[in-house]
């Protein structure tokens, strides 16, 4: 059995059964990738994957299982060339960051400016995408960090730290009904069309869920992944702006009048995570510690000795968040 021979049955899985994207992804043949593959089925002597003449079709019950160790044991191989770079090479190497286009653009900026003056030599990269998404890149060891807010329930083979806790504001134009109003009730803004993020983003269930305890029923008339989208099309008379208090900024957004909102919703919190089995380089506990200063390394360190996420939340429980 060889570590090639791991990787290229991890690789498959993860290109989806694709023989041949999985050679173009590794620079190699795909008889090549074929070979191996069936030299390890052959030496343990069960099918990693169905197949359906050439093609593979599926992934075994038993394959399963394999795949499962050779993702640790590839884990494990990641961790010993970072224990080797944080001694030969402390200050450099690469960070990848798996996020949201909101905390991207409104919550990150000033900790990534920071950091990267800290660290100029670390390569720093940015992946958006959705909650699935981003679950997949940092399990599958694409990314180092996920950053996330919506559906954590994706990112149960990870360790999620608690950041920070964030609520909701409506956005109008100036002059708007709800403008004019003390306060904003629910039943007020359900008689307005609404402009928000799309569901599994960015807090939406929060919305929600609102709505379903008033015995009410939204009226969205647009969903976007994008704050900058949403408010847009809130400036085109489209509908009132649902989106993160953060993503309101008072000089370029002056046009727009934003209209407090925590009191309809209940805050979301933000979390951010790493593998169970990722070797965190001194580098990396500074970006976390940047980015929530509560979550030193002592903190993330007694994190990692928990086996479950609940532990992982009760460590927490007693400490207070801040709010962006």
């Amino acid at each position: 059995m060889k570590l090639q021979q791991l990787r290229y049955i991890v690789e498959v899985l993860n290109n989806n059964l694709n023989v041949s994207q999985t050679a173009e992804h590794l620079y190699t043949s795909q008889p090549g990738i074929s070979k191996q593959v069936r030299m390890l089925e052959d030496e343990l002597g069960i099918q990693i994957f169905g197949r359906s003449g050439k093609h593979l079709t599926h992934v075994t019950p038993a394959g399963q299982q394999i795949i499962d160790i050779a993702l640790e044991v590839m884990g494990k191989v990641d961790a010993i060339k970072a224990v080797a770079a944080e001694y030969t090479h402390p200050r450099k190497g690469t960070l990848n960051i798996a996020t949201t286009h909101t905390q991207a653009r409104y919550a990150l900026p000033p900790v990534i400016k920071s950091f990267i003056q800290r660290y100029p030599e670390v390569s720093l990269n940015m992946h958006q995408g959705s909650p699935s998404q981003i679950s997949e890149l940092a399990a599958k060891g694409n990314a180092d960090f996920a950053i996330a807010t919506e559906a954590l329930h994706l990112y149960q083979d990870l360790v999620m730290l608690p950041c920070y806790h964030w609520n909701r504001s409506l956005l109008v134009p100036p002059g708007h009904p709800l403008a004019a109003l003390e306060q904003v009730s629910i039943q007020d803004l359900a008689a307005y069309p609404l402009v928000t993020y799309v569901h599994g983003f960015t807090g939406r269930s929060r919305l929600d869920n609102a709505f379903n305890k008033a015995k009410l029923k939204p009226k969205i008339v647009f969903t976007a992944t994008d704050a900058d989208v949403i408010k847009t099309y809130v400036r085109m008379g489209l509908g009132v702006g649902v989106l993160a208090t953060m993503a309101y900024e008072a000089t370029t957004d002056a046009d727009l009048v934003a209209i407090p909102a925590a009191h309809l919703f209940k805050p979301s919190t933000t979390k951010i995570g790493f593998r169970r089995t990722s070797f965190l380089r001194s580098y990396m506990y500074d970006f976390i510690e940047g980015f929530a200063p509560h979550l030193t390394r002592d903190k993330v360190d007694a994190a990692l000795q928990l086996r479950q996420q609940e532990e992982v939340d009760a460590l927490f429980s007693s400490i207070e968040l801040p709010i962006l």
